[in-house]
């Protein structure tokens, strides 16, 4: 069984798996939002462009949720080397990211969700996690929190987020907060994303590139 590229033609699977590796690799994010996301991964991967130059490529592709999955397997099908394809979305008011989570990791496609929003891990750079159980509440705290540390208000779009949130805030303690938060979740048996409030996995995405560079 092969995948279907975008001008329609079919890519048999021994063609994707004799792509040529490189020797850090090549990552592929597919997100659903307007903007958030995608800085703070560019910002990511900015910042150890002079470590490890075009060994490790990070591509961010934004679409609808309900896309996310076959966007990812699209790329994936045409790119020429090999890829690591991730989705990272939000859980806010989607009644579907349950399903989502388990249809990719179905199609051998990883996830970094945040329930309810990705400022849940935002907010781990300044040393906790807010028992936050809604979107907005989750953003009105992360921008209280961002302003008092970083001395600028938040704006979801800014290209140097990530930059402040490394420079403000202590990425590997918000890597423990958040592994911490989530082994408390499953120690209380509730290993359901959708009701894992407030959780987060994209330190998961995060912590694996970030090791990658010393490789």
């Amino acid at each position: 069984m092969g995948f279907e590229s975008r001008n329609g033609k079919r890519k048999l699977r021994s063609e994707l798996t004799n792509r040529k590796k490189p020797e850090l690799g090549y990552y592929l994010i597919v997100t659903d939002t307007e903007g958030t996301e995608r800085v703070y991964f560019n910002g990511l991967r900015d910042s150890i462009k002079d470590v490890v130059g075009d060994k490790l490529i990070i591509k961010v592709v934004e679409t609808k949720n309900r896309n996310m999955i076959k966007e990812a397997k699209e790329f994936l099908a045409e790119l020429p080397q090999y890829a690591e394809p991730w989705i990272v979305f939000d859980k806010d008011k989607n009644n579907k990211f349950d399903k989502i989570i388990e249809d990719a990791e179905n199609s051998g496609v990883k996830v970094a969700w945040s329930n309810p929003c990705i400022e849940t891990w935002f907010n781990a750079y300044f040393g906790k996690m807010p028992n936050c159980q809604d979107s907005v509440s989750c953003c009105n705290t992360f921008s209280n929190e961002y302003k008092k540390n970083v001395g600028q208000e938040y704006h979801k779009t800014d290209d140097k987020l990530y930059v402040k949130l490394v420079e403000n805030g202590n990425e590997d303690k918000a890597i423990e907060i958040a592994d911490k938060r989530i082994k408390e979740h499953s120690r209380n048996c509730n290993m359901v994303p959708s009701e894992m409030v407030p959780a987060t996995t994209v330190y998961k995405l995060v912590e694996e590139i970030k090791e990658k560079i010393d490789v």
